[in-house]
């Protein structure tokens, strides 16, 4: 037994006895304590610029992964094959016995993981491996774990570190229990899984491990590891929701604070962006493409921001307030930020001052880079000529954020955002959400449920169309039961009354495209009312009852937001013919994604409430439910 082991063991901390041998028979392992020292294995080594991650495959002969430059302002990779560069939705394969809803290991592949795990530990010992401690959560709320890799893919182990908290071996707790562990064997890819990208998870002897076939940290250091979150919440009876929050304060000094879920591309990084004025000091609203009409309004003072989550959101009973509010507390490290929507200098200022010349080094994915020069966010690594990745990527420590909040806040505002195509009577689609709505809770609940992908999504792989990222949007992350999840969701929302609902779309408005303006306008409205409550004269039963409660009218600083946007029925080129053909679309798809929730262990009311859904209910039966405060 090597120093290392013994060491540990003598802390009281006992690995589990695969990754002994894994560790007692590779070629050899090297043990990292900070992100910094990752930052230079991914180079390769001190004084290395450039360093390729190559492996041989048998059959196919070198391949080159990525391509690693060191940069002024961190460390940047590209990959080789534009597929790895998003996240591939169907990655996750369960290898356990435990109570699932996911597709099985065996079932998926004909063969027993068994098998697949004897090679992947054989693979590890014929490498030179990297080792290192990491707690995926914050505050002592969350899950422990080791992470074994190869060594020569620095960049990835790199970015689990900056995204998860890399814990020293000198820091290490007494008698820590391991509650997962990561292996990653990249070649597997190739030689198993025709190229794809591929994270198979097993839950046995109460840890999470994780074995990664693939380099890009979503399905794996980010998404697999918000997988053992939830598969801990859900034996608990708590979630990590996957959502941005921000605390807000108007001019006049009211705060309010959103927490903004949806599937990927739903929004929730762009919760924390600045509003962007035009050349002339206005804020455009949205553009016609079919006349070319600009809406435009003016806005002399913003509101300021306080960033608080990006992605994942702790929802602990420990840290909730007797307030009748959700409270919430960042369960990241770092946060994942997806820069495909800056385009050029001045998009986005606040990221590109940060990202250019940060206090500590940042990794950076899919984005154009030379040797020591400087990673600029807007130049986007194309897929092929012309065509840049929609999915460049920046991996930024929260603790460099100007003005992060890094204690629990209660929610005032818990919205949804949702990605919809541009939507007309001669083409009608779901499109027909107007600027924000107001939900009813248990509306809101179904939303949660159903959480449609949407349109055009950027940052998965074939990522057009409906399709549903389930409860509460993060489904694609989680290994257990549909229906436990939904009956916390639920819980959660009948624990908080005191929390408001609403729905909000990105991109287009009818035929307007308008980007992610509405959540940035509601963010805006919403902090000036202080407590985020509406007039009854201010809204009305939406057309659609699956929209809740639609705006009549909306005025934010004597800006007056024209009725298209807020009704879009109104819209000329929708009318009422093809809000309600969208409507039937949008009825199609809730049909569609709530059955599977009608089992025998679905809270009662929750199945009321489907049922009734199913059966057609208007906004005030979804208000009986849960009445809204």
């Amino acid at each position: 037994m090597n120093n290392f082991i013994s060491n540990l063991e003598k802390k009281g901390i006992k690995l589990p006895a695969e990754a002994v041998e894994v560790l007692n028979n590779c070629k050899s392992f090297t043990v990292f304590n900070s992100v910094e020292e990752l930052a230079v294995a991914a180079l390769g080594g001190e004084g290395n610029n450039t360093f390729e991650v190559t492996y041989d495959i048998p059959g196919k002969g070198l391949y080159t992964e990525a391509i690693v430059h060191r940069v002024s302002n961190g460390v940047s990779a590209n990959y080789t094959d534009p597929y790895m560069r998003r996240r591939d939705p169907d990655t996750m394969a369960i290898a356990d016995n435990e109570p699932t809803d996911k597709e099985l290991f065996k079932t998926k592949f004909g063969y027993e993981f068994n098998n697949l795990k004897k090679e992947t530990f054989d693979w590890l010992k014929s490498q030179d491996l990297a080792v290192f401690f990491y707690f995926a959560g914050r505050e002592g709320i969350g899950v422990s774990g080791i992470a074994i890799a190869p060594a020569n893919a620095g960049f990835f182990a790199m970015g689990l570190a900056m995204l998860q908290i890399i814990m020293p071996v000198s820091e290490l707790p007494e008698n820590m229990e391991l509650d997962s562990i990561i292996y990653v064997a990249p070649t597997f890819r190739h030689t198993h899984f025709n190229g794809k990208q591929i994270v198979v998870h097993n839950r046995e002897n109460n840890r999470h491990e994780i074995f990664s076939y693939n380099l890009y940290p979503g399905p794996s250091a980010k998404k697999g590891l918000y997988g053992a979150l939830l598969t801990k919440g859900e034996k608990e009876g708590w979630i990590t929701a996957h959502c941005s929050t921000v605390q807000a304060v108007s001019p006049y000094d009211n705060t309010t604070t959103f927490m903004h879920e949806g599937a990927s591309g739903g929004g929730k990084s762009e919760m924390l962006q600045h509003i962007l004025r035009e050349p002339n000091g206005q804020v455009l609203i949205g553009e016609n493409p079919l006349t070319g009409e600009r809406r435009l309004i003016n806005l002399p003072l913003f509101s300021s921001f306080n960033p608080v989550t990006d992605d994942m959101a702790l929802c602990h009973p420990s840290i909730q307030k007797a307030n009748g509010k959700l409270t919430v507390l960042d369960a990241e490290n770092a946060w994942f930020i997806r820069v495909d929507s800056v385009k050029e200098y001045g998009d986005d200022p606040f990221l590109e001052k940060i990202t250019i010349k940060p206090p500590k080094p940042l990794l950076f994915l899919n984005l154009q880079s030379n040797p020591d020069g400087t990673v600029l966010i807007w130049n986007h690594t194309e897929d092929e000529p012309g065509k840049p990745c929609p999915n460049p990527r920046v991996i930024l420590p929260r603790e460099i954020v100007p003005n992060v909040i890094g204690t629990p806040v209660s929610v005032d505002v818990r919205s949804f955002g949702v990605r919809t195509p541009p939507s007309s009577a001669e083409k009608p689609n779901y499109g027909i959400v107007g600027l924000f709505h107001i939900l009813p809770p248990a509306l809101a609940w179904l939303w949660r449920l159903v959480s449609p992908r949407g349109h055009a999504n950027p940052s998965i792989v074939g990522g057009s169309g409906m399709g549903s990222e389930g409860v509460g949007s993060y489904w694609p992350f989680a290994t257990g039961k549909m229906v436990e999840h939904a009956n916390i969701l639920l819980q959660q929302i009948l624990d908080t009354p005191a929390t408001r609902y609403t729905l909000v779309p990105n991109q287009y408005i009818g035929v307007w495209k308008v980007g992610f303006k509405p959540q940035l306008l509601m963010r805006e409205y919403l902090t000036r009312r202080g407590n985020a409550k509406l007039r009854k004269d201010q809204y009305q039963t939406a057309r659609c009852p699956l929209l809740g409660y639609e705006l009549n009218y909306l005025t934010i600083e004597g800006a007056k937001i024209p009725s298209r946007f807020l009704q879009v029925h109104k819209q000329t080129e929708m009318g009422n013919e093809g809000y309600d053909q969208g409507a039937n679309l949008l009825y199609d798809f809730f049909r569609k994604e709530l059955q599977q929730y009608l089992v025998p262990e679905l809270n009662p009311l929750g199945r009321e409430i489907i049922e009734a859904c199913l059966n057609g209910a208007s906004v005030e039966d979804y208000n009986a439910f849960i009445p809204m405060e």
